[in-house]
């Protein structure tokens, strides 16, 4: 299966006049072709592509932080040139110095907010919470918890609509 599907391919760049220009190649072994814009046997113009041909053939295998930025970036379209090792090796290193140093300022804040919250700020107020500013007895005195009813006060005829219009206008 593998030979045939190797065979067909390049067959099929033969015929469809698709040259795969190879621009370079990372850390991590994974190549990288460009494919410039061409007229097919149709007549059709295909426009540019660029492939990058894995290290790790399976995609399973594949983890973020494998591709470079600057490869990816590249591939999206984002970027017009392909990066060199030169440029690739730079990120990376001022990359390592940016967390270097974000986790010196993050122990240095550790450090200060614990002298700080110990020194400097009073214990926190316990408050006590009633109800929901939502709630319809917000700010009043809350419901009882006994039923309240007008069962025995009730008059029939004792409520009328105000205006002879009905409560939903």
């Amino acid at each position: 299966m593998g030979w045939s599907r190797g065979f067909f391919r390049a067959l099929w760049r033969m015929l469809s006049k698709e040259v795969k220009e190879q621009v370079g190649t990372d850390q991590f072994g994974n190549k990288y072709y460009y494919i410039p814009q061409y007229r097919s046997w149709r007549g059709q113009t295909i426009r540019e592509k660029r492939i990058i041909e894995a290290a790790k053939k399976n995609e399973i295998e594949y983890e973020v932080g494998d591709i470079p930025a600057e490869w990816e970036a590249w591939i999206r379209r984002k970027r017009n040139t392909p990066p060199s090792m030169e440029e690739i090796l730079k990120n990376e290193k001022y990359r390592e110095e940016m967390k270097m140093k974000s986790k010196d300022f993050h122990e240095k804040e550790k450090l200060l907010s614990k002298e700080t919250s110990e020194e400097l700020l009073p214990p926190p107020v316990q408050t006590q919470i009633k109800g929901h500013a939502s709630a319809p007895y917000f700010g009043k005195e809350e419901p009882s918890a006994t039923p309240t009813s007008t069962g025995k006060t009730f008059q029939p005829g004792s409520w009328v609509p105000r205006d002879g219009k009905s409560q939903n206008q």
